[in-house]
């Protein structure tokens, strides 16, 4: 299981690399929502001080979570090119088509 932070992150990143490696090429897409579906098991460290944290259950992991502590979440994100000066900008990406990504 991965931590839903982390997930976030990698996506982040993930797009962070398709918008630095677009190149100049005159075909861009406007990245818009990105809705993710994730089942999360949720979790508790330290006793009833303890911070909660949300695991994202992986697909055919070796790892089983019992199925009554699990919850499906549904998270939009609005990705946002911020600029030094504040302003928001549309995203732009490009980028070649991995193997098997479709």
């Amino acid at each position: 299981m991965v931590e839903l932070a982390e997930m976030i992150r990698e996506l982040r990143q993930e797009l962070n690399c398709a918008l630095a490696g677009g190149g100049d090429g005159p075909v861009r897409f406007e990245l818009g929502p990105v809705e993710i579906e994730a089942t999360v098991a949720v979790g508790r460290t330290g006793g009833a001080g303890g911070k909660v944290r949300f695991w994202v259950v992986e697909a055919g992991g070796e790892a089983r979570v019992d199925s009554s502590r699990t919850h499906r979440i549904c998270l939009t994100l609005q990705p946002k090119l911020v600029a030094p000066d504040g302003t928001h900008h549309a995203v732009l990406i490009t980028g070649d088509e991995a193997e098997g990504e479709r």
